[in-house]
């Protein structure tokens, strides 16, 4: 696919076409904005977007025709409610034309990830997935789990359902090819062995104890390993384990046959048998009630590299062939495409889906459903997992909607709350302070909707926990009024759970006060008279009183859970804020000192003191640094 930075990645036909008047979501109002758009809208392919009166998207697709498309939108009898309640919700559209309807996919799937519409089905999934990837930036390669961009040079194996299976596998490479898996600061530093040496993980290069040369053969042996020829790794290592010890070389022979058992028993380990499938990815959709989860299987070179499920949502009133073919695409905008997609049904749009994603891998992609033999087999085994997966998650939801309801009625809300907001201080003697909030609802934890806030207001005393609770609640709520003051995006919260007692109940409460906001149910959760030992929390109310548990009860167990993830995410934030103040230098803050002049600054100096008091001669003299950049250097140390 062409360059997404060239202006030339989609036809330059981008406008916005709007109907004035907003309040009440209305039928007609939203038909006739959607025929606005029609006197101008070409018979081209090319992605809509559908906004309310705020200008937020409500829905975005794509078409062979967009004049066509879009006004299919106006025959509202013949729309189905969920389309016509968007319709009537609508009140503006963008267009984007493309050049042919493959790119109108992939632009459609970019779109609907960064906006996430509520009319669209979503692949609801805040992880990315986990490659390993073997580094060829360095003489001696590293082998290491990897997440997010491709920023590194070298081969990425991948995905990998879930980072135990990566490590499962970088185990697997430590015992069979003696890989280091140690930073490149760590191996610059050694002058003998690590422990992996000595229980023979690592080939020790560090120390010289293999050559270059030697070290390249096991990155090659290791490299075809993951690219699924085990077999050709086997038959060097048997051939090797006989010479050695046909030359009476048995220290190496034992080692190499220890090689060999190992390989042995990670061929025997696989769960599931995918020998001659090659690359493929296997994808099965259950639905029950109008629930649908969905299975993925992901085979690299034959082996069974874990498998995942979802649960898209923004599913109701949607065919499941739909379903599934939107949750391809938004898929794989992060993931690259196999040669080879398995499905459990035909698809529509199947040749559509394979042109699009062949020009975003850049090779040739099937996709199809297998009909015997081994593939058979495995979408048949990845069908039964959807199945089960999918009653697990039914049964979660109804106790999780159990405990939202008995929620409801302890806190003595109208109804069983949709999104719950948590929040928690941390800091250190009032260094590093930030705040945090986590949120849960009927799905769970929505991972994707955690905040932390770094505490910043001058006000704000160091260590005062009411003062940074109140800075983090009028920073949040503050900001949504501004966003969303009809309260119609689903960001704001039903109930609220502070991690603390009354103090801190009463300085949140007197802030959404100030801010005009008297309707948000607001608990403090604080530890018993002993404090938490025999998990008789105390939860203060708006009203004064003070509710406990028993110990046994299933709300005070979600409870709890709830306070405990905030807890785990504010500590967690606040280490990895105070890991990075100890990395911190002052050469940091200096306008236009980036990391290449910084280190030649510091490798010059010896330290960041140093430089502070050099002189501007001195500075002059360091190599790498300009005449301009020693006096923007001296000038922020000396004259402020």
């Amino acid at each position: 696919m062409s360059d997404p930075n060239s202006p030339n990645r989609f036809n330059e036909e981008n406008a916005t076409y709007a109907v004035r008047g907003e309040g009440v979501p209305d039928l007609d109002a939203g038909v006739a904005a959607i025929r606005n758009v029609l006197k101008t809208l070409p018979v081209r392919p090319g992605v809509y977007r559908m906004q309310d009166a705020r200008g937020d998207v409500l829905y975005v697709g794509k078409a062979r025709a967009l004049k066509n498309r879009v006004n299919n939108y106006t025959q509202v009898t013949r729309l189905s409610k969920r389309l016509q309640r968007m319709v009537a919700q609508t009140r503006s559209m963008t267009i984007v034309t493309t050049n042919n309807e493959a790119e109108a996919l992939l632009l459609e799937a970019q779109l609907i990830k960064r906006y996430r519409p509520p009319y669209n089905v979503l692949l609801r999934d805040d992880k990315s997935f986990p490659f390993i990837l073997l580094r060829q930036d360095h003489a001696f390669g590293r082998v290491q789990l990897h997440r997010g961009a491709r920023r590194y040079k070298g081969d990425y194996f991948g995905p990998f359902a879930g980072a135990g299976q990566v490590r499962k596998t970088l185990n697997a490479l430590q015992k069979l090819f003696l890989l280091r898996s140690c930073t490149d600061g760590f191996f610059a530093t050694r002058d003998r062995p690590c422990l992996l040496y000595q229980i023979r993980r690592c080939s020790a290069p560090c120390v010289g104890r293999i050559d270059e040369a030697g070290y390249a053969e096991l990155v090659s042996d290791a490299r075809d390993f993951l690219q699924g020829k085990s077999t050709k790794v086997q038959a060097k290592l048997a051939e090797q384990m006989q010479a050695a010890a046909e030359n009476l070389d048995f220290e190496l022979a034992v080692i190499l046959r220890d090689r060999l058992k190992a390989l042995t028993f990670i061929q025997g380990s696989q769960a599931i048998n995918a020998e001659g499938v090659g690359d493929a990815d296997i994808f099965a959709l259950a639905c029950k009630s109008g629930v649908m989860g969905i299975q993925a299987f992901f085979i690299r070179g034959g082996q069974n590299w874990g498998h995942r499920s979802f649960f898209p949502a923004h599913t109701n009133e949607v065919p499941e062939d739909e379903v599934l073919s939107q949750f391809l695409m938004q898929f794989y905008e992060e993931v690259p495409p196999p040669k080879t997609i398995f499905v459990d049904r035909n698809l529509e749009e199947a040749k559509l889906i394979a042109e699009a994603l062949a020009e975003r891998a850049g090779h040739r992609v099937a996709l199809g459903v297998p009909q015997r033999g081994p593939r058979r087999r495995l979408l048949e085994q990845a069908q039964r997992n959807a199945v089960e997966a999918l009653d697990r998650r039914m049964a979660e939801s109804t106790t999780q909607a159990k405990l939202l309801a008995e929620v409801a009625d302890l806190f003595e809300l109208p109804e069983p709350p949709e999104r719950i907001e948590i929040y928690d201080n941390s800091h250190i003697q009032g260094t590093n302070a930030l705040g945090a909030m986590v949120v849960a609802g009927p799905e769970g934890f929505q991972k994707n909707q955690y905040r932390k806030f770094n505490i910043k207001r001058p006000e704000t005393i160091a260590g005062d926990d009411f003062g940074m609770m109140r800075e983090v609640f009028g920073r949040r709520f503050a900001r949504a009024q501004d966003e969303d003051p009809d309260r119609q995006g689903g960001t704001w919260p039903d109930l609220v759970l502070i991690d603390g007692g009354r103090g801190q109940l009463n300085a949140v409460k007197g802030v959404l006060e100030d801010l005009g906001i008297e309707d948000v149910c607001l608990v403090g959760v604080a530890k018993g008279p002993h404090h938490g030992r025999d998990g008789r929390e105390v939860f203060h109310l708006m009203d004064g009183r003070e509710l406990t548990l028993p110990v046994n009860s299933p709300v005070l167990f979600f409870l709890q859970r709830l306070r405990d993830e905030v807890h785990r995410f504010a500590i967690g934030a606040h280490r990895d804020k105070r890991s990075k103040a100890i990395g911190a230098s002052p050469l940091d803050e200096v306008p236009g000192i980036g990391p290449a002049r910084k280190k030649a600054l510091l490798m010059h100096f010896g330290t960041a003191r140093a430089v502070r008091g050099a002189s501007l001669e001195d500075l002059q003299k360091a190599p790498g640094v300009s005449a301009a950049v020693a006096q923007q250097v001296h000038d922020y140390f000396h004259t402020r």
